[in-house]
């Protein structure tokens, strides 16, 4: 009778621990941006909900290609709650048709799932915009097309932080900050620039070889009149602080 007793409770323990699970539920598993203007940073947040019993842990997320940047929610997504995956695609110098997946791996019961994001990345130049749609556009304007680094290490990072007026009439938005060298990065101080006023281009720039550089900066924004803003980097990069007479904290250089 004991051992009788002893298999139902082992039964119902491992009904329990199987019915005792997570599971990922998206919102949707295809996002069309439609046509996306070459050089914008075309981002699309997937709503995750967990629709299971237990903590929903993302573990991990792979894009199918490197033009493709995933972030995630990263704490456990709680029973009934939600979390997001977040698809960035560069389309800069990637003209024409895209579609890339996402696999989203997780602790989930039903499996790793995969969305999709795809669009049509349409040259700058090859867009046709109507006198009213120009006279409407937001308008970027830089005081300072030419900045002053000064003395870094190779390697060491510096942020350059750029003020820009929006003399325009719709908001202003920075889609993609490039440079030749690809040893830039940037953020805006604010989602987009309203109309009359002014925000901060924060931009790291870390020097990879030695000697003076001059390196420019493509700016790419919503201004269908200017659609790409240059602006130079100027200064130099040394192996170490005890060469050519450095001193420390000569490399953390905030360009104004």
């Amino acid at each position: 009778m004991k051992k009788i007793v002893f298999f139902i409770l082992s039964g119902f323990a491992a009904a329990s621990v199987a019915l005792a699970q997570p599971a990922i539920k998206v919102s949707k598993e295809t996002h069309d941006f439609g046509d996306v203007t070459e050089g914008k940073m075309a981002s699309y947040e997937f709503e995750i909900t967990n629709t299971g019993n237990q903590p929903l842990i993302i573990s991990n997320v792979q894009a199918s290609c490197g033009c493709t940047s995933p972030h995630w929610t990263r704490e456990a997504i709680m029973p009934g709650k939600s979390g997001v995956v977040k698809a960035t695609y560069n389309s800069q110098g990637r003209p024409g048709i895209f579609s890339k997946s996402l696999t989203i791996m997780s602790n989930s019961n039903n499996g790793n799932k995969i969305v999709y994001i795809k669009g049509n990345v349409v040259k700058k130049e090859d867009r046709v915009y109507t006198e009213e749609q120009k006279a409407k556009s937001a308008k970027i304007s830089i005081e300072k097309t030419s900045l002053k680094v000064g003395k870094l290490e190779i390697n060491q990072k510096g942020i350059a932080r750029i003020p820009v007026t929006n003399n325009g009439l719709s908001p202003l938005e920075i889609d993609n900050v490039t440079s030749p060298c690809n040893c830039t990065t940037f953020n805006l101080s604010k989602g987009a620039i309203a109309p009359g006023e002014t925000g901060v281009l924060e931009v790291s720039i870390a020097p990879r070889q030695k000697g003076p550089f001059r390196e420019q900066l493509s700016i790419s924004s919503s201004d269908i009149i200017n659609p790409l803003f240059s602006v130079f980097l100027e200064g130099e990069a040394f192996d170490t602080f005890n060469s050519g007479g450095m001193k420390e904290g000569q490399g953390n250089n905030i360009f104004k």
